[in-house]
């Protein structure tokens, strides 16, 4: 017998506070033309003063055990990818933990910024296959918006806040084959040699404040088109699944021109990438899992479908999940 990781559930939330591209406009010399040209973007949710990271991750959490149909009692590991957590000790999970009434088990954060929800993932995948885990609660979740210079036009548009969160269970079965409901492999990188085209210019034992969101735009980009297709390509190839297998590619939220650009390179038509930058910009971590949850709540992802996930952050950190849902 082989155990393997299944996603039996998925939950989203995002801050009531919309923020529209001409409301940003009030404060910052841009324009609603200009972001949506360059980014794809016509809105965003910002957290209130008093909501922080951990009560999004909160919300998202209770509606994905909800749809798994699974009590918190019976979480034994919570894995969360966060950049924004809401103190620098303890984890954000362990407060996650408290609040679900997890007894049991283990709760810690991955910092890999916007691709930390896939890093989360793998580590859990990990943990569940080697009898760490029964049952599992993987979130993204962050508050970017306490990152962000408002001198800086350039960045300040591109980021939203929300979280998002999946159930995932251990089944044990045969024999795992590509059409078997489950996580079927995770790749993650890094190059911190490239560290400084994205990064925060703040940290507890540098500045001993959180700092400000730093980006080389058209860098980030490049590295973005190049890194996302060539470990999308690493998942098939380790699967020996073609382009045409994929049902659904569900891409980090970052921008609509990056997705575009991968979307191009894979061969795959646009009505088989879910998209939901347009409404929520980019939340970093939060980023996949929204879009999955958006993508299972309309009825566009069912079960059986074959689903990419993809994203690159700050670090710079990358990688890709392939999932059947």
């Amino acid at each position: 017998m082989k155990t393997i990781s299944q996603l039996i559930g998925c939950g989203s939330y995002l801050p009531q506070n919309v923020v529209t591209n001409d409301d940003l406009a009030k404060k910052v010399d841009t324009s609603d033309e200009w972001i949506i040209a360059r980014t794809g973007i016509k809105q965003r949710h910002f957290a209130s003063d008093d909501e922080y990271t951990s009560d999004l991750a909160l919300k998202a959490a209770q509606r994905a055990l909800e749809h798994a149909g699974v009590d918190g009692t019976e979480i034994d590991l919570i894995v969360v990818g966060t950049t924004t957590p809401d103190r620098t000790f303890p984890a954000t999970a362990v407060r996650l933990q408290k609040h679900l009434g997890c007894r049991t088990g283990a709760a810690f954060d991955v910092q890999a910024v916007c691709s930390g929800f896939v890093y989360a993932l793998a580590v859990v995948d990990s943990m569940i296959q080697s009898g760490q885990a029964k049952t599992a609660l993987v979130v993204g979740a962050e508050t970017i918006s306490r990152l962000l210079n408002w001198k800086d036009r350039t960045t300040c548009v591109l980021f939203g806040d929300g979280a998002g969160a999946v159930v995932v269970k251990a089944v044990e079965v045969e024999e795992q084959t590509n059409g078997q409901a489950g996580i079927i492999s995770t790749h993650i990188h890094s190059d911190g040699n490239l560290e400084e085209l994205l990064y925060c210019d703040g940290g507890p034992s540098t500045t001993q404040t959180a700092g400000y969101l730093t980006m080389a735009g058209k860098e980030v980009f490049r590295h973005a088109v190049t890194n996302l297709a060539a470990v999308v390509n690493e998942a098939l190839e380790a699967n020996n699944l073609q382009d045409s297998d994929i049902d659904w590619l569900v891409p980090h939220q970052a921008n609509k021109r990056i997705i575009d650009s991968t979307a191009k390179k894979l061969k795959m038509p646009m009505d088989k990438v879910i998209l939901t930058v347009e409404d929520h910009a980019n939340t970093s971590a939060a980023s996949i899992p929204l879009a999955l949850d958006h993508g299972v709540r309309e009825g566009l992802i069912k079960r059986g479908d074959l689903l990419l996930m993809e994203a690159m952050g700050g670090g710079l950190t990358w990688g890709a999940a392939l999932v059947r849902w």
